[in-house]
């Protein structure tokens, strides 16, 4: 058998594993690599390294679009397997995909545009990455699976998805690939949440493998408490509010985060932390979308979640006042407001969607917050806030940064340094070895040091392109 690492290697986005062996063929995870200029040029040269029609199948941690992003190119070049997932990831896909689509197309459309525009003529137009019509036939190819229900993806592969905690849906892969009758057992953690946090249950814990791929994102660091992060954000509400009379903006993704803001939010009112008379706005078609099937698949979300769901419905038509946006005329609209607004809108790196009309409008206002509740990648518009950047290009404009920028650390749906440990403190049986992914470089690097002093195992952190004999 023989796993070749094709994203995620000592950065985070791109998720993609090739698993190889005699007359089989698949890869676990198709995401698109995100930030940078060379992020649209390593998308474009997917797949590196094999035929997408010549795989047999895919395995999906969760619908994050580094994750997943990826599957309509693969579809649209030739791939026709099946691609195993949850149902409530494949639910999320069915609007994320389209979505992410439609965001291609119109910056494919931008640029061709601005090409035209400076030169007066369009020399070898830029296509989009996909279409959304090839998006909305990927999703024909999804097979849905429940969290614990064992499955055969082929006829020497047993695979089963545990609940990772992260977002809505997200699985740990383990997987049992047989070959010349002896049976090796791979863990994929894809994405792990946080333990005790309210929503998402806590990380399956696995008690055994051959061989671990691991994430560590947030490898190298804790996460502040959840109670701090909490009060900060009550601080950072009432004084935006009621001190500064200005308006708050929160980048967020609209899977998963969006949600969690939305509880934390809700709660404070609740508990009387922050003033009730706010006016919350969803801006992002998806992110309504994703709330809309969180609340279907509530049955699989942890019990302060549904405690919080049945005071909401008990409080009726009184506070809090939440309103989810469709139109972009309802999302222009919120151009108008100046004062007592909390506006989560998308994209959480702040890279394409609304959330970069807003921060247009309100960046260069002082009297203004802009929360940043995820991490951010190198060479993004939110890295680039998060790092004290005083100006940003936003629409071909420098816009001034006077707003406050806030970073809340402890809202990240992804597991620390010490969770991640804790995790892996769960294993029974040492792996052969460890692969640590999904990381920039020298987080996965120090995340693997610390592996090693913990528990002395054996661990790698691949470069892209490895590839390991197992």
């Amino acid at each position: 058998m023989r796993v070749t690492i094709l994203g995620a290697a000592r950065e985070v986005t791109g998720s993609c594993y090739l698993v190889e062996s005699e007359r089989l063929r698949f890869i676990v995870d198709c995401g698109m690599f995100q930030g940078g200029r060379e992020a649209d040029a390593k998308n474009r040269r997917f797949p590196n390294g094999f035929n997408p029609d010549g795989l047999d199948f895919v395995l999906l941690t969760h619908a994050h679009i580094d994750h997943s992003g990826l599957l309509p190119r693969l579809v649209s070049l030739g791939f026709r397997g099946p691609i195993y997932c949850t149902d409530a990831t494949a639910d999320l896909l069915g609007v994320m995909l389209p979505d992410a689509a439609h965001i291609a197309e119109k910056e494919a459309e931008w640029q061709n545009y601005s090409k035209r525009k400076k030169r007066g003529e369009l020399r070898g137009e830029i296509a989009p990455l996909y279409t959304v019509e090839q998006a909305k036939t990927t999703l024909k190819r999804l097979k849905r699976k429940e969290y614990d229900q064992c499955f055969e993806s082929h006829d020497r592969v047993r695979v089963c998805f545990r609940d990772a905690g992260h977002i809505l849906g997200s699985s740990i892969v383990e997987l049992w690939l047989t070959e010349a009758g002896k049976t090796t057992k791979l863990v994929f953690s894809g994405d792990l949440g946080m333990p005790r946090r309210p929503i998402m249950n806590d990380p399956t814990v696995i008690a055994e493998a051959d061989y671990l791929f691991v994430e560590s994102t947030y490898g190298n660091r804790l996460h502040k408490s959840l109670e701090a992060t909490v009060e900060e954000l009550a601080n950072a509400v009432t004084e935006t509010v009621q001190h500064k009379k200005g308006n708050i903006i929160i980048p967020s993704f609209a899977v998963g985060r969006t949600q969690e803001i939305l509880y934390f939010l809700l709660d404070l009112i609740r508990q009387k932390r922050i003033p009730g008379g706010i006016a919350i706005f969803v801006d992002s078609p998806m992110a309504t979308a994703a709330t809309e099937i969180t609340m279907r698949h509530i049955d699989i979300l942890d019990e302060d979640m549904r405690r919080l769901v049945g005071w909401q419905q008990r409080n009726g038509d009184r506070q809090p006042y939440i309103r989810f946006t469709e139109s972009p005329e309802d999302s222009m609209a919120l151009n108008s407001i100046k004062q007592g607004a909390v506006i989560v809108s998308a994209s959480g790196m702040c890279d394409a969607g609304r959330i970069k009309h807003h921060l247009k409008n309100n960046l260069p206002r002082q009297e203004c917050t802009v929360i940043i509740a995820g991490f951010q990648a190198q060479g993004t518009l939110g890295r680039k806030l998060v790092d004290g950047a005083t100006y940003v290009r936003l629409f071909g404009e420098s816009v001034p940064v006077r707003a406050e920028i806030r970073t809340l650390g402890g809202l990240s749906a992804h597991a620390d340094r010490d969770a991640l440990l804790g995790w892996l403190a769960g294993f029974e049986k040492v792996p052969k070895r460890t692969f640590v992914v999904h990381g920039e470089k020298e987080t996965a690097l120090g995340f693997a040091a610390s592996i090693r002093e913990r528990f002395n195992w054996s661990v790698e952190v691949p470069e892209i392109g490895a590839g390991y004999d197992l």
